[in-house]
């Protein structure tokens, strides 16, 4: 998708699924290539669906035949009504977890941090445990897990982002229960033949949710915008998944790791300074910039997959107008200012 193909508005949620959804030819390429059905196991989330709706439309576009299964807590019939079959299963009880399909291709979302602090212990369970037995039922196939960028330690913007060599360092116990996460994982690898890969992501993006939807929603509102974190990386969800089905075709056994973000690191002040000339508001900012934030080199994933298909000032722009349209909104704050790892 070039950006002459990108429309200049964003009106309704349907041209929004839609656009988050549209596969890329090299993604169907391998859709076509790809041996095996495929479970996308937490696929209620912020991502989930547009994942499930993504691989529909690749096998459709590739003129295979494969089965895409969504297993959530509760059933999604949205999805089903695209031809993904929907599971419900509590993924923290062993016994629902081994009665679900085995499939060759495994998509791994689940995961809790909103609300963990108070809850650490559900926190850890849901991200430690759950991972434990889907790697269990799983074991012998394909899987890419879901992680994150927080498992490194606060970089400074004049580092360049955190690289994938880098050792892992934790700031809060939903950071460290997301290590945790890889760490059960790579245990299945080292103990059966299942190949991994780990996507360390910062940040999906999209028009109802993210860093840029936090931006723009304070500059619209007239609330001050924190500048603590006074740097960020993100990336379009739909090029995310794009390249996460693909990174089916990267696991391996030690694990792979791949960072997925997009190739800028911009300034949360400048960001919502650009936003406010757009929507007419000067922004109002509070907190001072210390260099530091969660800030992913994402250069390898670039070089394997491309560049993001979506680029930033697009995405900026797409957002401030979606927001002065009225725009919804999945009413899920980031916290992106966070750098205690308390959410």
């Amino acid at each position: 998708m070039s950006s002459t193909e990108l429309p200049d508005h964003i009106e309704t949620i349907e041209q929004l699924d839609e656009l988050l959804s549209r596969p890329s030819p090299a993604a169907i390429e391998f859709m076509r290539a790809l041996e095996g059905d495929i479970s996308v196991i937490g696929a209620g989330g912020k991502v989930g669906p547009t994942i499930c709706r993504l691989a529909r439309r690749c096998i459709e576009a590739a003129g295979v035949k494969k089965r895409v299964i969504a297993v959530d807590l509760m059933p999604l019939p949205a999805l089903e009504a695209i031809g993904v079959e929907s599971r419900p299963c509590d993924l923290l009880n062993w016994e629902a977890v081994r009665q679900l399909p085995k499939t060759e291709n495994v998509i791994f979302m689940a995961g809790r941090k909103f609300g963990s602090t108070g809850a650490e212990h559900l926190t850890w369970a849901i991200n430690v445990i759950v991972p434990y037995h889907v790697a269990t039922h799983f074991a012998g196939t394909r899987i890419a897990v879901f992680s994150t960028g927080c498992v490194y330690p606060l970089a400074h913007v004049y580092s360049g982002g955190s690289v994938e060599s880098d050792p892992p360092a934790p700031v809060g116990e939903y950071a460290m229960s997301c290590l945790g996460r890889e760490r059960v994982f790579d245990r299945a690898a080292e103990t059966t033949d299942t190949r991994i890969i780990h996507i360390r992501l910062n940040y999906a993006v999209e028009l109802r949710y993210g860093v840029l939807f936090d931006i723009a929603s304070r500059v619209w509102h007239h609330e001050p915008v924190d500048v603590t974190t006074g740097f960020a990386n993100v990336i379009w969800q739909g090029d995310v998944g794009n390249y996460v089905l693909r990174s089916l075709g990267l696991t391996s056994n030690p694990p792979t790791i791949l960072n997925v973000s997009g190739p800028e690191t911009f300034s949360v002040r400048r960001v919502a300074r650009q936003i406010g000339e757009r929507m007419g508001r000067t922004p109002v900012f509070t907190g001072e910039e210390n260099g530091l934030g969660y800030l992913s080199n994402a250069s390898r994933c670039h070089a394997l997959f491309g560049y993001p298909s979506v680029p930033l000032g697009r995405i900026i722009e797409w957002t401030s107008d979606w927001i002065m349209r009225g725009g919804p909104s999945l009413g899920k704050p980031t916290h992106f200012e966070t750098q205690n790892g308390k959410y």
